[in-house]
């Protein structure tokens, strides 16, 4: 249900782009690939604090919400080759590729700062979407985070948690979920999924493309790969005496949780079966092509957190998952979201100006707000032992956010 409406907001990122911006796209009708998913980006009209929507689409300037962690941000960029595992999609390619950004607690004010994304990814995110379009690369490419690059990192062991964005969606859609983890005390692997997305760039300067998109898929095989791909990067992130990472020595390898919207969150799903060092999983609005099993998972704590759907229905797969969990578990709606209310989009739509899309009430702010509590709540009870009694149960101060009996 959620991948397809995935599909169905496939013209929505900027077939609704406001005339300052629509003026520079002469194919700004066109529609997007047959059956390819796309991000749909919209959310409330008004330009966000720290954002330019002009008559110069150039100017643009789309930035994202402050962390709410104690702790500055740092980001560094791996390239891992699995040597061990052909690429599932291409296998004439060679061994499976993975671009993972890595963020972490630093020290603030040291580094530089940390893109958003390179030209080639937006280039292509863009062009995807709306072949022949003249938007500006730096539209996406120069949103402004909160990350630095060479930031000094902060002492101490940190839990991991690896996070997967949606199907089509580069690793930069939650971009902000990331930063703030890092600044309330994590250490946060952000998986690029190779060919699975619009563009991921590597050090050669290749953007290589969604080649997966315009096939026919098996989702389950889908969530299954990205499993793999989240243990072999936990795999170098934790091996030793020699981690792929330099400041691998942060991690708690006893604490490591996962996290993903759309696919990736789905993905969790196996992952938790699949590996025992994954103690805790966040779902955010992915239908479960693997169903949780009849035994459960493990007793292995969950979270699941989706946008209403129509007329009170509800995700089978989750339904039928829900009922299977064998631990601690939360299932959360929030009312007034989309699909997409989870991840950075409604904040760049802010930007530019985009109308929300149907159904959808909440402002970006708010929902980046809840996403990143609940989440961080999550994470701060079952990988820190920290009691949060948002997690108990409804309250006043979020009314948006439904608690499943």
């Amino acid at each position: 249900m959620r991948r397809l409406r995935v599909t169905v907001g496939a013209a929505a990122l900027l077939l609704t782009l406001p005339l300052s911006v629509a003026a520079a796209v002469p194919a700004l009708a066109a529609p997007s690939p047959a059956g390819s998913a796309a991000p749909a980006l919209a959310t409330a009209p008004a330009p966000a604090p720290g954002t330019a929507a002009t008559g110069d689409p150039a100017a643009v300037r789309i930035e994202l919400p402050r962390p709410t962690g104690p702790y500055g941000v740092g980001r560094e960029i791996l390239h891992l080759v699995d040597q061990g595992r052909p690429d599932p999609w291409v296998p004439s390619a060679g061994p499976r590729q993975l671009m993972v950004s890595m963020y972490y607690p630093a020290h603030a004010g040291t580094g530089g700062p940390a893109p958003y994304m390179t030209d080639g990814a937006a280039r292509a995110m863009l062009d995807f979407r709306l072949p022949g379009n003249t938007v500006p690369t730096e539209v996406l490419a120069g949103v402004r985070t909160w990350s630095a690059t060479g930031a000094r990192p902060q002492g101490g062991h940190y839990p991991l948690v690896v996070l997967s964005p949606g199907f089509v969606d580069a690793r930069t859609a939650v971009t902000g979920l990331a930063e703030d983890l890092a600044s309330r005390g994590y250490v946060v692997a952000l998986v690029d999924h190779t060919y699975e997305n619009t563009g991921t760039t590597f050090p050669d300067g290749r953007t290589l493309p969604c080649v997966l998109c315009d096939r026919p898929k098996d989702w389950s095989q889908v969530d299954e790969s990205r499993a793999k791909d989240v243990s072999f990067v936990i795999d170098r992130l934790t091996s030793r005496p020699h981690p792929a990472w330099r400041y691998a020595r942060m991690i708690d390898r006893d604490r490591i949780g996962m996290a993903g919207h759309s696919a990736g969150g789905a993905a969790t799903v196996p992952a938790l079966l699949t590996d025992d060092r994954i103690k805790a999983g966040v779902n955010l609005d992915g239908t479960m092509d693997v169903l949780v099993p009849t035994t459960g998972i493990g007793g292995k704590p969950f979270l699941m957190i989706d946008h209403p759907l129509g007329g009170g229905a509800e995700d089978e797969s989750w339904v039928k998952s829900w009922s299977r969990l064998d631990g601690w578990k939360r299932w959360l709606t929030v009312e007034g979201t989309d699909h997409h209310s989870f991840t950075d989009f409604p904040v760049l739509t802010d930007g530019l100006g985009v109308p929300r899309p149907p159904g959808s009430t909440i402002a970006s702010a708010r929902a980046a707000d809840l996403t990143r509590r609940y989440v961080g709540a999550f994470f701060d009870l079952q990988l820190k032992g920290v009691a949060q009694p948002l997690l108990d149960g409804p309250n006043a101060a979020d009314p948006e956010v439904l608690f499943h009996p």
